[in-house]
């Protein structure tokens, strides 16, 4: 699993836990309040409604009758009174009076209860022992329905407990505004959570965009290819990257003065060897005057060939320590190419070769213009070495989609088939037609540097019926 979305999953799984426990307390939190909240006001009114009662009986004036009257007016009254987002369409309050015995002598519901046993009930058993008597039923048919709550009070008479008034209250409406109460908890949880998981996707995402970058740097620098160090946010992410990016350099360093070391060691053995054994044979005073000559010109032959190397693997070296173009510039490739072509006109002449450069004016890539003209010297350059006298070169340009492929075509051997797979290894070399002797190896692997660095690529390949082509693509 990518590590964004183990991120997002288990971000959304503690969602899942925090959310889940608060609105299940809240849930049976609210229900407690709101209960409190009715079942204090049915407290005072089951004590007026008692004091009221207890006066009556001391005035041995209480009518049940009355009461009856009174209930049945209230019942059949349109209250309507709208209670925030809840609408209140009638009384729904009860109340029935006991003595003290608990024997019922008065119920708002039913004249049937009359005369019944309510001792035992919680709310009359309590309030008759000087205690608060209150209890919740819940209808026997419907025992998932909504209940109702019973609040008792004392009815006096001379200061003497002599009956119980219980007031009933329904707790339908309670259930209502708990119903819309949780619904706007739930929907506003809903739209938090939802908000929270975006949230989450969308760091989730960050963080694989971040980690996405680093592997892909990774792999593209174990592939060898010249990428510059990917942009990262500044965290441990980017610590963790810049380690590993000093890591793989100081390895790389290492490695490639070991590697570097080894060939030009390799490189310079046989010059060495050839300057040793010509100066050898120069020690003897009585070598001719046109051999001492010889052997002063291979030392010198074999000294500039020294020197061409180190320049060249400076040169090299310092290519291959740029991970990116400082600045780029319009290069023109047609007026490029005739520069070339015009600093290599003494060679040209010599073995009457003809160079024909078919770019259109408008061609131009965005690049070096100084690694530009090394690169294409190099191509053009190697395309003169393997020409036989008389041969033509062409120079061309086109564009191709996003890029523009650069060709240098020449009518040599072409590349033998053991030589394709080591074309552009360091030091690898083909011997000149011309001559038999091999340059330093290190003119294709600049090429291929330069073109990694402008964001492109150099292949070499036969032509159909005679010669090579040597393609440089780069970017406009």
């Amino acid at each position: 699993m990518r590590l964004g979305a183990f991120v997002f999953v288990a971000y959304v799984a503690i969602l899942a836990l925090c959310f889940s426990y608060p609105l299940a307390r809240i849930g049976s939190g609210l229900l407690t309040a709101y209960l409190e909240s009715v079942e204090e006001p049915l407290v005072d009114t089951a004590n007026i409604l008692a004091a009221i009662v207890g006066r009556a009986a001391e005035r041995d004036n209480l009518d049940p009758e009355e009461f009856y009257r009174v209930f049945s007016e209230v019942r059949g009254r349109e209250v309507a009174a709208q209670i925030y987002e809840m609408r209140k369409q009638r009384v729904d309050l009860s109340v029935y009076i006991t003595d003290a015995q608990g024997i019922v002598l008065f119920d708002s519901d039913s004249r049937e209860t009359i005369g019944k046993d309510y001792s035992k009930w919680n709310d009359v058993a309590r309030t008759l022992r000087g205690e608060y008597g209150a209890r919740v039923k819940r209808d026997p048919n419907n025992p998932g329905g909504t209940a109702a709550l019973y609040v008792a009070a004392p009815v006096r008479v001379s200061g003497k407990i002599a009956g119980v008034l219980t007031v009933i209250k329904p707790t339908v409406n309670i259930a209502a505004f708990m119903d819309v109460a949780m619904q706007q908890i739930f929907r506003i949880s809903a739209i938090s959570l939802a908000a929270a998981i975006i949230l989450s996707l969308g760091a989730s995402i960050w963080v694989n965009q971040q980690v996405s970058r680093l592997t892909r740097y990774a792999n593209d620098v174990r592939e060898g290819l010249r990428v510059p160090f990917p942009k990262l946010a500044p965290t441990e992410l980017k610590t963790m990257g810049v380690a590993f990016e000093k890591m793989r350099e100081a390895l790389a360093g290492q490695a490639y003065v070991e590697r570097y070391v080894e060939a030009l060691t390799h490189e310079i053995k046989s010059p060495i060897s050839a300057i040793r054994g010509a100066a050898e044979i120069l020690e003897d005073a009585s070598l001719p005057d046109d051999k001492r000559a010889h052997f002063l010109a291979n030392i010198q032959s074999e000294t500039h060939r020294i020197q061409e190397l180190i320049d060249r693997m400076l040169k090299l070296t310092e290519l291959e320590a740029r991970r990116a173009l400082g600045s780029r510039s319009p290069v023109q490739l047609a007026a490029l190419a005739r520069t070339i072509v015009e600093g290599a006109e003494p060679t040209l002449l010599k073995k009457h070769l003809r160079v024909d450069v078919e770019i259109a004016p408008e061609i131009t890539v965005s690049g070096d213009p100084l690694l530009l003209h090394v690169a294409l010297s190099n191509l053009v350059q190697n395309a003169i070495d393997f020409s036989a006298e008389n041969g033509r070169i062409a120079v061309t340009a086109a564009k191709a989609g996003d890029n523009v492929e650069l060709c240098v075509d020449d009518e040599g051997p072409g590349i033998p088939e053991f030589a394709r797979a080591r074309l552009f290894e360091k030091f690898f070399s083909l011997e000149r037609p011309d001559t038999g002797k091999k340059s330093t190896g290190l003119g294709l692997n600049f090429v291929k540097e330069v073109a990694a660095l402008h964001g492109g690529t150099i292949d070499v390949s036969n032509l159909p019926h005679r010669g090579l082509r040597a393609r440089l693509i780069l970017p406009c």
